[in-house]
Order: structure tokens, then sequence, then C-alpha cells
């Protein structure tokens, strides 16, 4: 009996939220590449949520199966002349088409079209993001705290940079800070890195330089990550805490903001890791993703929709990654087809795609190991 519990427990707590996250992000970008070969005059042969075998489906009208496949871990819009899932153009069967034929397949159409209807599923993404966040902004608002010093720990960066309470920060390496989760956004992702903090005291601004300390943080949910720190608190008499309310107009505004932080605090933690100022152990795969999706839904819908948008930003960013059989893979193709006058070759494509897999294929392993064995040291 308590084992039932616990598998009924994991599948309503982890599973399902994981598959309604990920079947959202996959039907949106895939949905995002197929209305653009809508548009282009693309034929599509397929719309599939999912790999593997077919487990429902229907034919439309034009011809299109769309269909919920058994392996939810992606999905793909097969186009007419597609060979493949993963859009390996068929050349022996485009061949042998007519003009008229050639002109509806995916790879018979016009240079730009392939390039927009290709970039059409990682944009999608992050329209995606920035219309949770909005709805979630003009909803619920967003509670903010003002950049202002209620403590700061003995031996810390702060400290020892001559910051005391009362101090207002206003600006960091020259980049205004408006609130204390700007503070916060900044220095997480630069840990041991140089940084000047101009703080406001008696009316007066003063530049004063720090190094943000590597910290190991436990969320509330046990979930460990090193970050930057340099040792401040705020309070909510300090901070004067409170709920900054937003039309929808400026909720959409807030909602690009906010997907924008997430785009560079990607390529800030990615360029860490590249330096060796961070450890890899937050690239995760599918399991991690589940236990985020799990942990977010115990917290609420909205909580569990702002985990989708972060996700479907990090996906849009991934595809855009100039990796054959990626998007940006694909892009990056068109761009020397532009400059060249001409395609690259089928062989130099299928050689270039096989290296792409192995990456991605490498990717997937490290993930999995980070998913498997806990955070790498």
């Amino acid at each position: 009996m308590e084992l039932l519990q616990h598998a009924f427990g994991l599948l309503t707590g982890t599973i399902v939220p994981f598959l309604v996250v990920l079947t959202l992000i996959v039907f949106i970008h895939e949905m995002g590449h197929y209305l653009a070969g809508r548009w282009c005059g693309i034929g599509i042969t397929a719309f599939s949520v999912g790999f593997g075998p077919e487990l429902a489906g229907f034919t439309d009208r034009r011809g299109t199966r769309w269909k919920l496949s058994a392996i939810p871990l992606g999905g793909y819009v097969k186009f007419q002349g597609d060979e493949d899932a993963a859009s390996t153009p068929d050349y022996e069967k485009f061949d042998g088409l007519t003009p008229e034929e050639r002109s509806r397949t995916f790879l018979g159409a016009a240079l730009w079209k392939r390039a927009v209807t290709v970039a059409a599923g990682p944009i999608a993404n992050f329209i995606l993001a920035i219309a949770i966040f909005s709805v979630t902004f003009a909803s619920y608002g967003r509670q903010i705290a003002d950049p202002v010093v209620a403590e700061v720990r003995e031996a810390s960066a702060a400290a020892e940079a001559g910051i005391i309470p009362g101090d207002l920060l206003v600006a960091i390496d020259g980049v205004p800070i408006h609130t204390f989760d700007d503070v916060r956004r900044y220095v997480s992702v630069r840990p041991e890195m140089p940084i000047v903090v101009t703080i406001r005291r008696d009316g007066t601004d003063r530049d004063l330089r720090m190094v943000p300390q590597r910290t190991e943080l436990t969320d509330q949910f046990g979930n460990k990550m090193e970050v930057g720190v340099i040792g401040i608190v705020t309070t909510e008499a300090a901070g004067n805490f409170r709920v900054v309310n937003y039309t929808p107009l400026e909720a959409i505004g807030q909602g690009v903001i906010q997907s924008w932080h997430i785009v560079t605090g990607t390529f800030d933690y990615l360029s860490n890791v590249v330096t060796g100022r961070m450890k890899a152990d937050q690239i995760g795969g599918p399991i991690r993703v589940a236990e985020a999706s799990g942990q977010m839904a115990s917290l609420g819908v909205a909580a569990l929709l702002q985990l989708a948008a972060v996700l479907s930003v990090s996906i849009g960013l991934l595809n855009l990654m100039p990796v054959p059989v990626l998007d940006g893979g694909h892009l990056m193709f068109y761009a020397i087809e532009a400059l060249r006058g001409r395609p690259v070759g089928p062989r130099t494509q299928e050689i270039a795609f096989r290296i792409g897999m192995g990456l991605i294929l490498m990717l997937t392993v490290f993930a999995a190991w980070n998913d498997t064995f806990g955070r790498i040291g």
C-alpha cells in the first residue's frame, strides 16, 4: 500500500507537472515552425509532440498528421521533402519532383523562407516566456525591495569594502540598480570577479571595489548551488517591501525584461563554466527538469508557469546554438549559403549533422550524469 501511495505521489507530484510543462514548451516551439512554414507556402506532412511510435493522432484536410508520440522528450514538424524528423532533405525524391511540387517542399523553398521557418521555433519559445511573465505580472504584480543595506555579514566582501547599514546601492560596474533583486542577479553570476559597487551615503555617491565570494547556497527544496555573494542583507523595513502592480502594457515590458535577464544570466553562467569560475553542475536533463517541475507545482500554478517560462527561454537559446541538427545549425548553413550563393553540399551537411548529433549526445550524457549522480565537484 505504501509503495502504491509513493508511486501515485510521484505520478501526480512530479511526472504530471513535468509532462505538462514539457508538452507546453514543445508544442509552442513546433507551432512556431508550423505557422511560419504554412505562411511561407511549405507543405507539412506531420506535426508531432514526442518521438517514436504514435499514441494518438488525426489527419487534417491539408494532409498534415497531428500526433502524440510515445517518447515525450521533444517533438518535430516534418515538411514535404524531408527524409526524417530531423528535417534531413530527401535529395533522391526531390530530384524526381516537378517544379511545382518542388516549390512546396522545404528544400525547394527560397532561402529566406527556410530561414524564417527555422527561426520561428526558438522565437515562439521567447514569445511564450514573455507571455507567461506578462500574465503573471499583470495578475499578481511583483514584489520588490529597495537596494538598501540593513545588515552586513562579518568578514564578507561588503564588510571589507566598507559598506555599512543604511547604504543605498545605486549601481554596480556602472549598471543602474533599482531593486535588491538587481543586486542579487548581478552579483550571483560573478563569483571571484572584481566589481565596483556605487553606494549612496548621506547624499553622496562613492565607489567601493570588492570581489564577490563563492558561496554554496541551499534553497527550500534542498538544492545546492554555488553563487557569488557580497554579504549584504535587507529587511522589510529597510527595503520597503511592496507589491508593484502593472498595466497590461507595462506587464509586457516587464515580461521582456525578465526574459532578457534569463538570456544574459545563461550566457554569464556558461562563460563562468568555461573559465572555471563556476561548476557545470547546474546543467541538467529530464530528471532535473522533472524534479524542478514537481517542486514548483507544490508552490502553485503561478510558480509552475514561471518555471515553464524559464525553461522555454533556455530551450529557445539551446536551439539557436550553431550546432548542426539544432535550429541554429540550420541557420548557420543558410548564412553560408547566402554568402556563397549556393547551398552547402549534401555530403558536407551529412558529416556536419553527424558531428552535431555526437555533440548533442555528449551533452545529453553529461546532463544525465548530473541528474543521476548529483553535483560534480
